[in-house]
């Protein structure tokens, strides 16, 4: 029968060692070889702490002991507080890299003034000890990067299809028509074919870019070239394009100033290609990031959630 264990109770951390030594052991004098120790005073310390514990916690069987239903619960409280202990250190040890080391990101330029003034500047305000690589390139050279593990963190627009690739999170980001205020293309009220740009100078990314290649496959769904005038693998050339009255550019927004901005106008695409477009937050597949990494890459997905984000 098993009394109560007394509140003013005391389990002595060196006898429960002693009996979780005999249940692996299977015996007392089996433990007391494993512990360099007399096998009467591992008896006698196990009798001290049935005292403690109020019941009977090993049975003999045969040659050997096994646990009574007592040291069965005891065994478990046991094991239970050790697993606690190992995770502790695990998530102190997690706290503890995420304050050192090197993050590599990349990305399109288009992501670069929002990571600035978001997740980067924050991330780095919190852990100043933590140094972090920003790599720009087009899509192609992003996920280059991250399948071959020279970043951990990439964020793009509609990466390819690749098994690759692990998305964290995606984002839609339908491409419209930035055109300079007064363009001919605003007096048509309604969301526009790409037919409609055909007879105008317009502005894109570089075939290379996933926003290019989105449009090309629009250009082959509707049976449409268009009369691209600049092509770049800048965003802020486009914006320079568009302000300084040149033509159209394509993109799914423009980092401007307040005052370009008012010099600008976002016009809607009718094709459904164009509103398919999202920007995905990546890291290869398989890859364990490091603490550091994985924490910024969360605040980054966050970033992306948060309805008043104004991100990309």
């Amino acid at each position: 029968m098993i009394r109560a264990v007394p509140m003013n109770a005391k389990l002595e951390p060196r006898r429960l060692h002693y009996f979780m030594e005999v249940l692996n052991s299977g015996s007392v004098r089996g433990a007391a070889g494993a512990l360099g120790m007399d096998a009467s005073a591992v008896s006698r310390a196990l009798s001290l702490l049935e005292q403690e514990y109020g019941a009977r916690l090993l049975e003999r069987r045969g040659r050997g002991v096994a646990p009574t239903d007592a040291g069965q619960l005891l065994a478990a409280y046991l094991h239970r507080q050790q697993s606690e202990r190992q995770a502790l250190l695990a998530q102190m040890d997690s706290i503890r890299k995420v304050e050192t080391g090197h993050i590599d990101v990349v990305t399109g330029e288009g992501y670069v003034d929002w990571l600035a003034k978001t997740s980067l500047c924050r991330f780095m305000q919190a852990h100043p000890k933590i140094t972090i690589s920003l790599d720009i390139g087009s899509t192609d050279e992003i996920v280059q990067q991250v399948v071959s593990e020279r970043a951990h963190i990439g964020v793009l627009f509609n990466p390819p299809r690749d098994d690759r690739l692990c998305s964290h999170h995606s984002q839609p980001h339908p491409i419209k028509a930035m055109v300079p205020r007064g363009h001919p293309l605003i007096q048509l009220g309604r969301p526009l074919r790409l037919a409609d740009l055909a007879p105008y100078p317009g502005a894109a990314m570089h075939p290379n870019y996933g926003l290019r290649q989105h449009i090309q496959a629009a250009e082959i769904s509707e049976g449409v070239r268009l009369n691209f005038a600049f092509t770049t693998a800048s965003f802020d050339a486009l914006a320079h394009y568009v302000t300084a009255g040149l033509g159209y550019a394509l993109v799914s927004r423009l980092a401007m100033t307040e005052a370009d901005a008012a010099k600008v106008t976002a016009l809607p695409l009718r094709n459904a290609l164009l509103h398919r477009g999202r920007t995905h937050v990546v890291s290869r597949q398989g890859r364990t990031l490091p603490p550091a990494a994985m924490k910024l890459l969360r605040m980054m997905v966050g970033e992306m959630r948060a309805p008043a984000s104004g991100a990309r």
